[in-house]
């Protein structure tokens, strides 16, 4: 996922930095890192964890918690 996937991804989901960040258990700078693609302070790139990216997906399809397998 690049910052303009996520940054759509939010959008689309209809949620503010901060709705997004609460969603996903992240803080709201990393949202703005993710969807700026790099640092402020030096401009190193910022890469998405695919843990973040498979959340968003998750998410996306309506599933907010994971309770394994079903049996």
């Amino acid at each position: 996922m690049d910052p303009e996937q996520f940054k759509a991804w939010r959008r689309h989901m209809g949620f503010s930095q901060i709705e997004a960040a609460r969603a996903l258990g992240i803080s709201k700078g990393s949202v703005e890192l993710y969807e700026a693609g790099k640092r402020r302070d030096d401009g190193r790139p910022v890469e998405i964890p695919k843990t973040v990216a498979l959340a968003c997906a998750a998410i996306a399809l309506g599933i907010t918690e994971y309770a394994g397998p079903s049996m």
